[in-house]
């Protein structure tokens, strides 16, 4: 099914875009917001996504990995917006107050999370999202940032010291896993 809308969509279907666009703008909208930080620049990066992906659909080679890509685009476009803007907007406790209880500890958890994600270096943030976030699986973040599987394990490796270092081992787990 969401083979035959990306087929569509490449061809220049605008229903199937939305159709798509309909699964995946939670999950990119998440992501945005937590590159920028703030709802308007998070909107800013998703609506550009999503312009730069119904731009460039027909070059996408694999229907399958129409997430991955779109992920893909998202990401380098909030990359591109932070590094232009040099502005990055501390986050605040009022901008995840109405998220409530997930489950995960709450509030605080998340804050902390997002304060100590935000401290540590770009490239082990991203396989972390990828990871943690989005669930892909090691093979998947090698063919989506087009770097060897062993770097990806150990930035994941160095990005999960660099959290807990940061969290002080208060929110990761025994399994390396931590919430988001």
């Amino acid at each position: 099914m969401k083979r035959r809308l990306v087929s569509r969509a490449k061809k220049g279907d605008k229903k199937a875009f939305e159709a798509l666009m309909h699964d995946e703008k939670e999950k990119l909208y998440k992501m945005a917001f937590i590159y920028m930080k703030n709802e308007n620049d998070a909107l800013e990066v998703f609506q550009e996504t999503l312009m730069n992906a119904f731009a460039s659909i027909h070059l996408l080679k694999e229907d399958r990995y129409f997430s991955t890509w779109i992920t893909r685009i998202l990401i380098n476009t909030a990359l591109r917006i932070l590094k232009n803007k040099k502005n990055i907007v501390p986050i605040n406790q009022g901008m995840l107050e109405d998220s409530g209880q997930d489950g995960h500890g709450g509030v605080e958890v998340q804050i902390d999370l997002m304060h100590a994600l935000d401290e540590i270096e770009e490239k082990y943030k991203t396989v972390l999202l990828l990871r943690y976030y989005e669930d892909y699986s090691v093979k998947q973040i090698s063919a989506f940032l087009e770097c060897p599987e062993g770097t990806v394990k150990t930035n994941i490796r160095r990005g999960l010291e660099q959290m807990k270092s940061k969290l002080k081992g208060v929110y990761v787990d025994e399994r390396q896993n931590f919430i988001i």
